[in-house]
């Protein structure tokens, strides 16, 4: 069986990704782990950053001596793949994005940084501090949060991801977005698609931003299908 890889968000870790591993896992070899900083490895120092995160999907795949996997990258993760596979062509056989926001400018970035404040979310989305607790522990999740405000806030001057690098990119890259993504826009993906020599776009009716808001049977058979054509 082919190898996948699946790669969480931002704010995210592995363990939002169980229920979809057993339900890939009669179809492939699936792996999973934690960008530095996050999730288990939240106890991990430095700033976080997309370059550093694809260090650690290259250490990964060289350390478990895994060649051109399948990739599912989910919001940030599918940056992640696409900023790797820019750099060293040919890394992966093909990627799958869901919700990845490709459009960093100061604008944008001072918008979704502005959002991550630990007291501001305690104090006004307590069941959501409670689940990023439960992913990166009772200190890890303000540091996540954190660190990740800056590193949009870093993006926003200078995006690891520009054109050119998308026109370097030759392997099948299939982007979705859900039709009610606030975060992403459709523009700016489609944007993308159209930059990228062998992309796909396609919308999904009804799907979310939020990871634990879609379905994961249907997410479960849309990577089926896009992987597992015919």
């Amino acid at each position: 069986m082919k190898n996948l890889i699946i790669l969480h968000g931002a704010l995210g870790a592995k363990i939002q990704f169980e229920q979809l591993v057993q339900k890939l896992t009669p179809h492939f070899n699936i792996h999973t782990f934690d960008f530095d900083g996050h999730g288990s490895k939240s106890n991990a120092d430095g700033d976080f950053s997309i370059e550093l995160f694809a260090q650690n999907l290259k250490d990964f795949m060289t350390f478990h001596e895994i060649h051109k996997p399948l990739i599912f990258g989910y919001s940030m993760g599918g940056y992640v793949a696409l900023k790797l596979e820019g750099f060293e062509a040919n890394s992966f056989e093909k990627v799958v994005t869901l919700g990845t926001k490709f459009d960093w400018n100061p604008v944008t970035s001072e918008k979704e940084a502005a959002m991550l404040n630990a007291e501001k979310i305690e104090a006004k989305v307590p069941e959501f501090a409670a689940y990023l607790k439960s992913l990166h522990g009772e200190i890890g999740w303000k540091l996540v949060l954190e660190r990740t405000a800056k590193m949009m806030m870093g993006l926003g001057k200078n995006p690891s991801l520009r054109p050119y690098d998308f026109h370097h990119i030759q392997i099948p890259v299939q982007l979705l977005r859900g039709s009610e993504d606030t975060m992403v826009s459709k523009s700016e993906t489609k944007n993308v698609q159209e930059l990228l020599a062998n992309g796909k776009f396609q919308e999904i009716e009804n799907w979310m931003h939020p990871i634990d808001k879609i379905s994961v049977d249907e997410l479960a058979q849309e990577l089926l299908r896009v992987y597992l054509p015919g």
